[in-house]
């Protein structure tokens, strides 16, 4: 049963094995359906050929749920009590997603007017836990503060922004976006929070989960539509091929652990931190890239307007774009990264030259080729480890 009302203290960074609490976990639960909405539409777009034309509103629609995830994420590494005020305020955070989601349809057509509301709601609730860590955390006051007006000043310019029509130029919602990701390098010169190094580690672990089960739906979804019109060989190859992909790249996240090398290295945590966004949004569209090539094996009404090479490049971009930043957000972290950048680069060279060939190929075999990409890539890479694991034979 969760304390009526405890002080809101700093946790300890070194707490042995802090992981995260059911209440992080519901939390999570609600972005589930936001992004089912943003992969959603991304699938449809690209199906129809205007994939390239959905990428703006969808990376501005994913900025939202992953910039609100984030916040809430590193507040609760620092600032946890798990009582009565706090699940409160989680909650009306909780709600706020669930308002944005609503928005998703409409922001695709250029209305961010529900996603702004949404976005509303859930700053509401984190301004509040921030004005709370103030009022009982004397030593990390400053920092709150910083953190309560910055967040409330970016909100004012998101919400003033829907008085111009069309909600402004696209130029201004990056400066938004901008400003928002300014607040805590600010707000934390005046002294970083306590936030736990283990925890974010795993708390990005598992939005990265969440993240390739938004794949699996998206093409779950696909394949029940394209089987209710008949089963085909090509509809089998990319779903499996498609289950291959995320296994693979399951495989590869969670092959560099990041805990340790944030323990050591907690000046990088921005950058690695800001990174995920890229990774995050990668493995969204990844999704989306999954429906379509499973909706591109359909016959009947499930015909799609995107060509085989337009439907291999929205597997293989994610892909790429995720190997690439792995490695580039880890190596400051662990000096040595597991999987390593020549390795990568190849299987980028090979995946690019898939998308070349896809209009001769088609979708299956482009899927089957990037999946046994990266299972060659985790291959040569546990070959390797396995390698220098070995015990080296005495003189």
């Amino acid at each position: 049963m969760s304390p009526l009302r405890t002080r809101m203290a700093a946790r300890d960074l070194t707490e042995p094995h802090r992981v995260s609490s059911p209440l992080e976990l519901l939390f999570d639960l609600t972005f589930v359906a936001a992004a089912s909405q943003i992969v959603g539409r991304l699938a449809h777009a690209t199906e129809q050929g205007h994939g390239l034309e959905a990428v703006g509103p969808f990376l501005m629609v994913f900025f939202a749920i992953w910039w609100a995830w984030m916040n809430f994420t590193w507040f609760a590494s620092a600032y946890d009590t798990d009582d009565v005020p706090y699940r409160v305020m989680t909650l009306l955070q909780m709600a706020g997603v669930l308002v944005l989601a609503a928005g998703v349809p409409a922001a695709f057509e250029g209305d961010f007017t529900v996603v702004t509301i949404g976005y509303l709601v859930m700053r509401v609730g984190l301004v509040s836990l921030w004005l709370r860590a103030a009022v009982a955390h004397p030593e990390g006051r400053a920092t709150a503060l910083r953190y309560a007006i910055g967040i409330t000043f970016v909100q004012v310019l998101w919400v003033s922004k829907l008085a111009l029509p069309g909600g402004g130029p696209v130029w201004l919602f990056i400066a938004c976006a901008l400003l928002d990701l300014s607040v805590p390098p600010i707000a934390e010169r005046t002294g970083s929070t306590s936030w736990h190094p283990h925890h974010i580690a795993e708390r990005y672990g598992l939005f990265t989960i969440i993240l390739l089960g938004e794949s699996v739906l998206a093409a779950t979804n696909a394949v029940q539509g394209s089987v209710a019109h008949g089963l085909s060989v090509g509809l089998v190859v990319i779903a499996m091929a498609g289950l291959v992909i995320l296994f693979a790249l399951w495989w590869i996240y969670f092959s560099e652990p990041a805990g340790d090398g944030l323990e050591e290295r907690r000046e990088h945590s921005f950058i690695w931190g800001y990174g995920h966004y890229l990774i995050f949004a990668a493995l969204a569209a990844l999704g989306a890239g999954l429906e379509v090539a499973v909706a591109s094996a359909g016959e009947g009404e499930h015909h799609i307007a995107a060509g085989a090479q337009a439907v291999v490049t929205s597997v293989a971009i994610p892909v790429v774009v995720m190997l690439v930043l792995l490695w580039v957000l880890h190596a400051p972290l662990v000096g040595r990264t597991v999987v390593r950048p020549g390795a990568i680069g190849v299987a980028t060279l090979l995946m690019v030259l898939t998308v070349f060939a896809a209009p001769r190929v088609g979708v299956a075999a482009g899927l089957t080729v990037i999946a046994a990409v990266l299972v060659l890539l985790l291959v040569t890479t546990l070959a390797r480890e396995g390698r220098r694991s070995l015990p080296v034979p005495p003189p």
